[in-house]
């Protein structure tokens, strides 16, 4: 199936308008309308509110009752291009398949679709094991494995150590395993009959393990994703590919797969309005993928391991730029993001910085939309997280509640205050430019960028159609150049503040 080349939204149901899927599909059909032309839904499996925000399902395959169910997503469909997350890699400690291996251990049916740590790492050399766990990659910094005792309605329980990734509430699966295919597809075809048209494969870079590798993004993880796309394909639904890592990496995934994120255009945004400099990032979209889905936030921080090095590979940026450029945001933000990131608020992920994207550029209502310019101007289809579609500010109130780092970005957006916000003339002009994105047939076009005196150009041509972003860092002016049907207009950033 084609993806409409538009801008699309991400959201959680349970945090925008009055917190389900009906009032969702009633905002973009009301105060939304027209803006967007699919929509990401973040996790609305049973229980949406676990211990990962969703990310944790009990059950897969259905929609958790309070926010609605699977008729509610096909009407949703019926006007926008949907996404939904395919939980790849594991799944909840209190699902019923991990609990029948609590009772039943290894007598278990679901033995096989849990991965173990022996399951991987065989023998009794422990010296070489654990040489082979010291090479394997880590996300977060809790334990690769977490024990067990399983078959506690059998005469011989015993504990066990299963991979758990993430979070000792999320079991890995064994998705090599006849169980583990049959689960994967049980969701695909939850999907198809409900007018899902977009997976969003997360954490799909860790499904696969091997002894003696970092166990991220092996040869034989490519083969499983490129596999798993073809049968979404096959069921008219399309992959997106969501992998943090060194960029190079996401240039070779992206040659086997539908589409990825353009994670390391976050960062470099940020790098080129601090430094008004756009070295680094004219650089990285002379080579991006151009299969891609661009993002400036998502329900995550901000990616920093995207532009970083990897081994002796260098990175987009180096080590001095990127801790000038984490250190800005943490004074644009007069130091909330500092309170929500790396060790601090029980902060789950090595790599990431949590803070709203408005707040990371301290609040410049023209800076924030020149940022939102460039990702719209950039190759690939761009989405749009819910709070900044409304230049939320930090979540001060929520993190102090919580006390989770990215729940800092993660508000609680009524309709009450949406009504509010779209009065807000930031939030006017972003959706300006949103409109703009979409109707602008020059994006169905090719791409170029040119960088010289410090002018940046980012422009696109579709037979006599034309759409340019033009930059210039000496007076940080930016002006939309556009002919289409014939008819030229220029119109400066600036302006749409009103």
């Amino acid at each position: 199936m084609s993806i409409r080349n538009g801008v699309q939204l991400i959201t959680y149901a349970d945090r925008l308008g009055d917190g389900n899927i009906e009032s969702l599909t009633n905002l973009l059909q009301g105060p939304l309308n027209g803006l967007f032309t699919g929509v990401h839904v973040l996790p609305f499996y049973y229980p949406f509110d676990g211990e990962d925000a969703g990310f944790d399902p009990i059950d897969h395959t259905s929609v958790d009752k309070r926010l609605g169910n699977w008729s509610n997503i096909k009407k949703l469909g019926e006007s926008v291009d949907i996404m939904a997350d395919l939980i790849v890699n594991h799944m909840s400690g209190q699902s019923e398949a991990f609990e029948d291996v609590l009772k039943n251990g290894r007598e278990s049916e679901y033995w096989p679709l849990f991965l173990t740590k022996e399951d991987v790492f065989k023998g009794n050399d422990q010296a070489k094991i654990d040489e082979h766990i010291a090479q394997v990659f880590r996300p977060r910094p809790t334990p690769f494995f977490s024990d067990y005792t399983v078959g506690t309605q059998t005469a011989n329980p015993e504990t066990v150590p299963f991979w758990t990734t993430f979070t000792a509430n999320q079991i890995d699966i064994d998705v090599e395993s006849k169980l583990g295919k049959e689960y994967l597809s049980s969701i695909l075809q939850s999907f198809t009959e409900s007018n899902v048209d977009l997976i969003r494969l997360d954490a799909a870079g860790y499904a696969i393990k091997r002894a003696g590798t970092n166990c991220f993004m092996l040869e034989e993880t490519f083969s499983f994703i490129e596999a798993l796309s073809n049968r979404a394909r096959d069921m008219g639904m399309q992959c997106l590919v969501e992998i943090h890592s060194h960029y190079q990496t996401q240039i070779e995934i992206a040659a086997r797969c539908d589409s990825v994120y353009d994670f390391a255009l976050p960062p470099l945004v940020l790098h080129t309005l601090f430094t008004k400099s756009a070295d680094a990032l004219a650089h990285w979209l002379s080579i991006s993928p151009r299969n891609c889905f661009t993002v400036l936030d998502t329900h995550d921080g901000i990616g920093i391991v995207d532009v970083g090095a990897s081994g002796d590979k260098p990175g987009l940026l180096d080590v001095a730029a990127i801790d000038a450029l984490v250190e800005q945001i943490h004074e644009n933000s007069n130091g909330e993001s500092k309170k929500a990131t790396g060790a601090a608020a029980n902060n789950v992920d090595l790599y990431q910085v949590n803070c709203t994207y408005y707040d990371a550029l301290g609040k410049d209502d023209f800076a924030y939309l020149v940022a939102r310019a460039i990702q719209f101007f950039s190759p690939g289809i761009p989405q749009v997280y819910y709070g900044g579609l409304f230049a939320a500010h930090n979540d001060m109130a929520l993190l102090a509640k919580t006390n989770v780092g990215r729940d800092i970005n993660r508000p609680y957006l009524t309709t009450a205050l949406i009504e509010n916000a779209v009065q807000k003339p930031v939030v006017e002009g972003l959706m300006r430019l949103i409109r703009l994105r979409n109707e602008c047939d020059a994006f169905n076009g090719e791409f170029d960028v040119k960088y010289t005196n410090d002018v940046l150009v980012l422009s696109w041509e579709n037979n006599n159609d034309t759409a340019s972003l033009n930059i210039d860092f000496s007076t940080m002016e930016a002006t939309i150049n556009t002919v289409t049907g014939g008819e030229e207009s220029a119109l400066p950033v600036r302006s749409l503040l009103g």
